[in-house]
């Protein structure tokens, strides 16, 4: 396992870093867009440019491009939003999402407000759906920003500092341990799981939030802050 990884690490480790931080930006933007986000695997990608950094100004740069390529996508979503919003839902696109799914986003952006911009950048599929949802609410720009940013901050960090960490790990000990390959796949891993429980104790929590046996919403521009 040895070889192969430090095939992998090198080939990554190769390309410019300049383009590593550009190339992670881009996943990022694609990976928060509205619908896009749902088939970019903007998580890996960051991992994989994560294998890379080497020092904190390299880290420092990485996560500010992927900050910043996040906070586009999610604008971008909220610009359509705004703008296109119903059309997008009511699209042969929008149907495939499905209107439990859309319904799902409006409700609880309804009853949660700014916390379900925050939190619903670690759930599935509303990752995307609710900037969209937010564009077509009335919610105000800077308080869209105001819960995205602290999200999005967290999430880069996260990604980036696990990665290089296990990538570094892998590097002092792979000439005297011959498994080391293990230690880095065991970091990445572990890391994985702790995101999914993480996402399953929030889903779980904001369960409430999200049933749409409520006869009685607030209209959609009535958000909490």
């Amino acid at each position: 396992m040895n070889e192969i990884l430090d095939w992998l690490l090198d080939t990554v480790q190769a390309v410019d870093p300049v383009v590593r931080v550009i190339v992670a930006g881009l996943a990022m933007m694609l990976e928060t867009s509205v619908l896009v986000g749902l088939i970019v695997p903007g998580d890996t990608i960051v991992i994989v440019a994560g294998t890379a950094v080497d020092n904190l100004a390299e880290g420092t740069w990485l996560v500010l491009a992927i900050l910043i390529g996040s906070l586009i996508g999610e604008s971008i979503g909220f610009a359509l939003g705004r703008w296109l919003g119903p059309r997008i839902r009511f699209s042969r696109v929008g149907k495939l999402i499905g209107e439990r799914n859309w319904m799902r986003a409006e409700l609880y952006l309804r009853r949660r407000g700014g916390p379900a911009i925050f939190l619903s950048r670690f759930l599935p599929v509303l990752h995307s759906l609710v900037p969209l949802t937010v564009g077509m609410s009335g919610f105000a720009y800077r308080r869209f920003l105001a819960w995205t940013v602290p999200a999005c901050t967290v999430w880069s960090v996260a990604y980036v500092s696990v990665a290089a960490v296990a990538a570094e790990s892998y590097r002092e000990l792979s000439d005297s341990l011959h498994y080391a390959g293990y230690v880095f796949v065991g970091i990445i891993a572990a890391f994985l799981v702790l995101v999914y429980i993480a996402k399953r104790i929030i889903g779980a929590r904001e369960a409430r939030h999200l049933e749409l046996d409520d006869a009685t919403e607030a209209p959609a521009d009535d958000v909490k802050d």
